[in-house]
C-alpha cells in the first residue's frame, strides 16, 4: 500500500536569489562598459537599424506632402517655408522631445541595455506589473518572490494613482479595452513594417525617373536587393548636400524655423494645408522604431547619436530641399533628386537606394521585437526566435515572420504602385501608434511614476494635441489606401486576440482539472501500478508541484504504468541574459522516498537555448544526484547512524544511475481545444476555427525544445472548454 504523498521538500541547488543578484549585477556591468563603448564612438554605425527609417524620410516627404492640391498653392516661397517650420517643429517635438527625452525612460524593466521588453508592450508591461490594470502577466511576476526580481516597493502612491488602479481593477471592460487597444497598436507597428519597406525602396529607386524620362516609378525587383552599404555615408551626403542647396539657393530659409511660417502656412492653404499634413507626418516614421528597438543599444547611445548626428543631419537636409525648391518650384514632386548637384547624382542616388534597405531593416527589427514581446505574453503563435548576439538580447531574427513581411511587402508594391498611395497607408499606421504610445504614457505617468494628474495632462495636452491633428488629417485618407493598416491591423489583432483567449482557456481548464497525485497513486495502485526501468521526464504546463496536468493522469489511467524515476519539469522564463546551469533547478522529492517521484522548476535567461534535449537531460540527472546528495546530508544532521547516512545516498544514485542508462522518455501532452457544443457562436469561432488553425500551424512544444522523436510520448487528449 502506497503511503500518501507528504509535503514537498524542497532544496535549491545553490543560494540562488543572492548569486543571481551577483549575476544580474554582473550583467549590468558588462552592459554599461559596452553602452560606453558604444557611446564613445561618435558614429555609432551599429545604430543604423535604430536610426535607418528617420534618416531616408527625406526621400519622401516633399513628395508626398505636395501630391495633393497643396501644389496649387505654391505661388510663394512663404508656403514652402511653411511646410519646413511643420517639419522642424514636428521633428523637434515628437522624436527628440516625446521620444528621446521622455518615453525612452519607461522601458521595462529599467535597464541600461533596454530591458526585457519596449515598445507599446513595454508601457503594458510596467501597468501590469505594478497594479492589477492588466489582463497579462509578464514573465517577471512568477518569481517576484526572488529577490532579484522583485519590484521596486511602493512609495509615495498618489490619490491620482490609486483612483485610476481602483478604477481599472473594478471595471474588466476596461482592462479589455487597454488590452485591445495595446493589441491594435502592436498591429499598426507590424503593419508599419510592412509599409516601410515598401515605401522607402520605392521612393528611393524612384529618381531614375529624373534621368529616364516616361519611366514607372515602380521599378519592380530592383527595389528588393538586399545589400547593406555604409548608412552612414548617407547621413554625411544628407548633411553636405543640405549646406550646399542653403548656401546656393536660399540662405535665408533659416527664417522658416520660425513657428510663425505655419500660421501663415495655414492662413494661406487652409483645408488643402491640413489635407498636406498625411504627408508631412511622414518626416517622423521610424521614431516608434526607436523605443520599440531600445533592448538592442543602451538609451545613453541611442540618444547621443539622435542628438549628435541624426537630428541635425536631418534638419539641415530638409533646409537644402526648401531652398532648392524656392528657386524651382516647377520640381515639387521630385525635389529630393532634383536638389542633388549633377557631379555626385549618381553616387547619391545609389547610396540612397542602397540605404533604404539598411533603414527598412528599423522597422523591420522593431517587428521581431514585438512579435518576441507578444509571444512572451502568450499573444503570439509559436515561432522560431533566433538570438543573432551573443552580447545584446534584442537582436533576433524570427525566420516566419520574416518570410510573411516579404510575402506583404511584395503584395503591397505591386497592388498600390504609386508611393502617394502607399504614404496615406503609411502615415495613418504611424501616427496611430504614436498617439496609443501618449494615452500609455499618460497613464504610466500617473500610476507607474507617481506623478500628479497635472504632470500627465501636460505631457498629453503638449504631444497629443499634435499627434491628434495629424492623426485626423490621416483619416481623411482611409478611402484612398489609408484602410489598409487599419484591417492588417484589425487581422493581427484578432490572430494575437484568439491565440491568447484559446492559450488562456487551455491553462484555465488544466488548472481547474488537475489531479493530485496521491490520488492517482491511490488509484493506480488497484489496477496494478507498475514500474518499468527508465527515467520519465513529465513537462508540466500546470507547474511542478503536487498536481499533474489531466493529460498526465490521462495517461496512467489507461497505462498503469510509470518510468522507475518519474521527474514533472516544468519551465520558467527569468529576465535576465543566462542562469548558470548550477543555479538553473529547483528540485523536490514527492511522497516517500520508495516512490521515486520528484519535481524540478528550470529558470533559464532569454540568451540560455532550450533547443538541445541531450544537454539538459545531462544537466537535469547530473543535478537530481546531486539533489540525493544533499538530502541525504541534510538528514544527517538531524541524526541517524552514519552508515544509513553514507548507503541511502549512494543506492538512490546507483538507482538513479541505472534508470538513467535503461533510456530517457519524455512526456508531453497533445491535446486538442474544442469549444463546448452549448457554447456561444464567437467563442466556438474563437476556439474551434481561429485557435485551432494557429495550433495546427505553428511550432510544436516538441520541437522549440528540441526532443528527438524517438524518446517523444505524446498523450493525446481533448480538452472542452
Amino acid at each position: 500500500m502506497l503511503e500518501p504523498v507528504r509535503p514537498l521538500k524542497f532544496i535549491i541547488l545553490s543560494k540562488f536569489p543572492h548569486s543571481l543578484e551577483r549575476e544580474r549585477g554582473r550583467e549590468r556591468g558588462r552592459e554599461r562598459e559596452k553602452g560606453a563603448r558604444l557611446d564613445a564612438a561618435a558614429g555609432l554605425p551599429e545604430l543604423r537599424v535604430v536610426y535607418g527609417d528617420l534618416s531616408i524620410s527625406p526621400i519622401y516627404v516633399f513628395k508626398s506632402t505636395f501630391s495633393g492640391r497643396l501644389r496649387l498653392h505654391v505661388e510663394e516661397e512663404e508656403e514652402i517655408f511653411g511646410v519646413l517650420s511643420l517639419v522642424f517643429w514636428t521633428i523637434t517635438i515628437i522624436p527628440l522631445f516625446k521620444y528621446i527625452v521622455f518615453v525612452i525612460g519607461a522601458d521595462d524593466n529599467g535597464e541600461d541595455s533596454g530591458g526585457f521588453l519596449r515598445g507599446t508592450f513595454a508601457l503594458y508591461s510596467l501597468m501590469c506589473r505594478r497594479s492589477k490594470m492588466g489582463l497579462l502577466s509578464t514573465p517577471q511576476v512568477a518569481h517576484e518572490h526572488l529577490s532579484a526580481l522583485k519590484p521596486d516597493p511602493p512609495t509615495g502612491e498618489t490619490r491620482t494613482s490609486s483612483l485610476i488602479k481602483e478604477f481599472f481593477e473594478r471595471h474588466r471592460s476596461s482592462r479589455v479595452l487597454l488590452l485591445l487597444t495595446v493589441l491594435m497598436a502592436t498591429g499598426m507597428m507590424i503593419g508599419d513594417g510592412v509599409l516601410t519597406p515598401t515605401m522607402s525602396v520605392l521612393s528611393a529607386v524612384s529618381g531614375v525617373e529624373v534621368k529616364i524620362s516616361g519611366l514607372h516609378e515602380f521599378s519592380g525587383p530592383t527595389g528588393w536587393v538586399p545589400l547593406r552599404p555604409d548608412h552612414d555615408l548617407l547621413a554625411r551626403q544628407h548633411r553636405w548636400v543640405g549646406i550646399y542647396n542653403i548656401a546656393r539657393w536660399n540662405p535665408s530659409v533659416v527664417q522658416a524655423l520660425s513657428p510663425h511660417y505655419i500660421i501663415k502656412f495655414f492662413k494661406i492653404t487652409q483645408k488643402d494645408g491640413w489635407m498636406s499634413l498625411g504627408g508631412i507626418v511622414l518626416c517622423i516614421t521610424g521614431a516608434e522604431a526607436m523605443f520599440a528597438d531600445l533592448g538592442h543599444f543602451s538609451k545613453t547611445s541611442i540618444r547621443l547619436a539622435f542628438m549628435g548626428v541624426v537630428y541635425p543631419c536631418l534638419v539641415l537636409a530638409y533646409m537644402g530641399e526648401a531652398a532648392y525648391l524656392t528657386k524651382h518650384k516647377e520640381d515639387l514632386r521630385r525635389s529630393f533628386y532634383k536638389s542633388i548637384p549633377e557631379p555626385i547624382f549618381w553616387p547619391v542616388f545609389i547610396i540612397a537606394t542602397l540605404a533604404t534597405a539598411v533603414g527598412s531593416q528599423a522597422m523591420i527589427s522593431a517587428t521581431f521585437s514585438i512579435v518576441s514581446q507578444c509571444r512572451a505574453f502568450r499573444c503570439f503563435p509559436r515561432v522560431k526566435v533566433v538570438h543573432t548576439s551573443g552580447e545584446v538580447h534584442g537582436q533576433i531574427y524570427i525566420p516566419e515572420v520574416n518570410w510573411a513581411l516579404m510575402v506583404i511587402c511584395l503584395a503591397v508594391a505591386v497592388g498600390f504602385k504609386d508611393t502617394t498611395l502607399i504614404g496615406n497607408a503609411y502615415g495613418l499606421a504611424v501616427i496611430s501608434v504614436m498617439v496609443i504610445t501618449t494615452v500609455l504614457m499618460l497613464l504610466v505617468i500617473t500610476t507607474v511614476w507617481r506623478r500628479s494628474l497635472l504632470a500627465a495632462l501636460c505631457f498629453a495636452a503638449v504631444f497629443g494635441s499634435v499627434e491628434m491633428v495629424y492623426l485626423s488629417a490621416s483619416l481623411a485618407k482611409v478611402p484612398h489606401s489609408g484602410w489598409f493598416p487599419l484591417a492588417l491591423s484589425l487581422t493581427v489583432v484578432a490572430v494575437m486576440a484568439a491565440w491568447h483567449y484559446g492559450t488562456w482557456k487551455k491553462e484555465s481548464f488544466e488548472l481547474q482539472n488537475k489531479v493530485s497525485l496521491d490520488s492517482i497513486l491511490s488509484f493506480t495502485q488497484d489496477l496494478g501500478l507498475r514500474r518499468v526501468a527508465g527515467v520519465g521526464v513529465v513537462y508540466s504546463g500546470a507547474g511542478a508541484g503536487t498536481s499533474v496536468p489531466p493529460a498526465f493522469a490521462h495517461f496512467v489511467t489507461n497505462f498503469p504504468a510509470l518510468h522507475s524515476v518519474l521527474i514533472f519539469v516544468s519551465f520558467k522564463p527569468l529576465a535576465i541574459p543566462r542562469v548558470p546551469p548550477e543555479q538553473r533547478f529547483l528540485v523536490a522529492r514527492l511522497g516517500p522516498p520508495e516512490h521515486r517521484l520528484f519535481c524540478c522548476v528550470v529558470w533559464y535567461g532569454y540568451k540560455d537555448s532550450r533547443s538541445d534535449s541531450h544537454a539538459f537531460e545531462e544537466l537535469l540527472i547530473l543535478k537530481l544526484a546531486e539533489f540525493l546528495r544533499q538530502e541525504a546530508a541534510a538528514a544527517a544532521t538531524t541524526g541517524g547512524s552514519a552508515e544509513k547516512t553514507v548507503a541511502a545516498p549512494l543506492a538512490a544514485v546507483e538507482e538513479l544511475m541505472e534508470a538513467k542508462e535503461a533510456g530517457v522518455a519524455y512526456l508531453m501532452g497533445h491535446t486538442r481545444v474544442y469549444a463546448r457544443r452549448s457554447s456561444p457562436l464567437l467563442k466556438k469561432l474563437a476556439i474551434d476555427v481561429f485557435y485551432g488553425f494557429l495550433r495546427r500551424n505553428c511550432r510544436r512544444p516538441a520541437d522549440e525544445l528540441g526532443i528527438s522523436p524517438s524518446s517523444l510520448i505524446e498523450i493525446g487528449m481533448v480538452y472542452y472548454v
